[in-house]
């Protein structure tokens, strides 16, 4: 069936299938009903789409900050809720999913203040988001995050010495929990990659549906998703061979310790 043979069955506008079909809106229970009797779907394969339109529509929470995230950014959190695990390299500061909120209000007014200028309030509601996506952290079945940061991010200061020094120690406490692997590729060490920034998240089965891995790239002005499965392996390989290069767990750890500590 055509999208208007199907709109016209059910009695719909056009356009609400296509915002339906196209993600633009999350269909309600009732509406996934009807495309499920039309489709003649049945059985456990039909429970298990209802499942996903009920789990979707508890899992919106960064759309109370729509109006201030860029689309790019609102996208990553929703994937951030559904991933099993993230691996994610960072060159140039700590990954937001570890920032304390004095440190992301830092790194958020640097760019705003002088490269896209907003009003106070949004700032720091572009800081609340940031905040309330490290829940996945501590969420039941939390979030597996393995990151690997240059020894530059411990050295480059945003905001006065306490701020540095907080976000540091923040660092330390995180690195102990059982669900976050924290590695720092050091300064004399190799170097095997020129990239930038980018996470790899990685999805499991839901419901019986496998999920594609997607890398999020962040630049100046927004963010970009790779979804290619041979690009996706690339940097599967790219940050496989920045861990090997990094210091373990533990060295990491006593080098975390002692940029604190320089930090007075």
């Amino acid at each position: 069936m055509t999208g208007d043979q199907v709109a016209k069955r059910l009695k719909w506008s056009a356009s609400k299938l296509s915002r339906i079909e196209n993600a633009h809106t999350i269909p309600r229970p009732v509406e996934i009903r009807k495309l499920l009797a039309l489709y003649d779907v049945e059985g456990s394969y039909a429970d298990d789409l209802l499942a996903l339109a009920r789990e979707a529509a508890g899992k919106g929470w960064w759309e109370t900050f729509s109006s201030t995230l860029p689309p790019e950014y609102a996208a990553l959190i929703g994937m951030e809720a559904e991933a099993q695990s993230a691996l994610s390299w960072e060159p140039l500061i700590v990954p937001g999913l570890l920032q304390t909120g004095d440190y992301a209000r830092e790194v958020t007014n640097g760019y705003l203040e002088r490269i896209d200028p907003v009003p106070p309030s949004e700032t720091q509601r572009r800081v609340e988001a940031r905040l309330a996506r490290q829940q996945v952290l501590i969420r039941d079945n939390p979030l597996r995050l393995s990151a690997v940061l240059d020894q530059s991010v411990l050295q480059r200061r945003f905001g006065n010495p306490n701020v540095m020094r907080s976000q540091i120690k923040r660092l330390i406490e995180l690195s102990e929990c059982d669900n976050i692997s924290l590695r720092i590729l050091p300064l004399d060490g190799r170097h095997p990659i020129g990239t930038g920034a980018f996470a790899l998240l990685q999805f499991g089965d839901v419901h019986d549906m496998t999920y594609q891995d997607v890398v999020y790239i962040e630049n100046l002005t927004g963010g970009r998703y790779v979804e290619e499965e041979d690009e996706v392996f690339r940097y599967r390989r790219a940050f496989d061979r920045l861990s090997d290069l990094s210091l373990d767990e533990q060295k990491s750890r006593e080098m975390l310790v002692a940029a604190r500590d320089t930090w007075l």
